[in-house]
């Protein structure tokens, strides 16, 4: 029997190795953002904060929004969090009102 060779790599393999590459890195950049502006909203609410918390989610749904239609994270995944923020707030904003 003979030895194994080691397993060609075509240009096409190594070229998509590379973008492979890429777009886990902008991905990683997306979810960390991502992880940021939730702990942002959790702080501003923790903190009594209705407009800060307001502000925050915001920007939250607008990039939950992007990150789900590039693919990043799963539609449904962008839902759940954009609507739990959302009750957390608007239980805060609820309670400031009365």
């Amino acid at each position: 029997m003979a030895a194994r060779s080691r397993p060609k790599k075509s240009p096409s393999v190594i070229k998509r190795a590379r973008q492979s590459i890429k777009r886990q890195l902008v991905n990683k950049m997306v979810k960390s953002n991502l992880r940021t502006l939730t702990k942002k909203v959790e702080e501003a609410i923790t903190k009594h904060n209705a407009e800060e918390a307001q502000k925050t989610l915001v920007e939250a749904i607008k990039a939950f929004s992007k990150a789900a239609s590039k693919g990043v994270i799963h539609k449904n995944n962008s839902s759940r969090n954009i609507s739990r923020l959302t009750l957390k707030v608007n239980k805060l904003a609820k309670a400031a009102a009365a």
